[in-house]
């Protein structure tokens, strides 16, 4: 049984009507089905599709949070291998000719 709603819900619809790869909408990420059905649909359908709406919106935000921390991960190791000398350093061997000619320059 549907409960009776007392307010229009309203389009989740933020006017940036591009797809990503994935097929869902850029700004407001509905499927396409979605956003077709959207005036079609009963109030529970509608508020079905805005609670999916929010987990992909929830989901796209922890992966680009990831993404960033990677990055960031990425950059601090590498500034740390060109800042500090213990991560590349390797000691010469130097024989004792290269000592000994050395030596003799002076």
């Amino acid at each position: 049984m549907e409960q009776l709603s007392f307010f229009n819900i309203p389009s989740p619809c933020l006017g940036i009507c591009q797809t990503d790869p994935r097929g869902y909408c850029v700004g407001c990420l509905r499927s396409r089905d979605e956003r077709f059905n959207w005036l079609n649909f009963s109030d529970a359908q509608k508020q079905e599709v805005n609670r999916l709406c929010l987990q992909r919106k929830k989901r796209r935000q922890y992966a680009i949070f990831v993404e960033k921390r990677q990055a960031i991960q990425a950059s601090l190791a590498e500034s740390q291998a060109l800042f500090n000398p213990e991560f590349d350093f390797e000691p010469v061997n130097e024989s004792d000719e290269t000592i000994n000619r050395a030596a003799n320059k002076d």
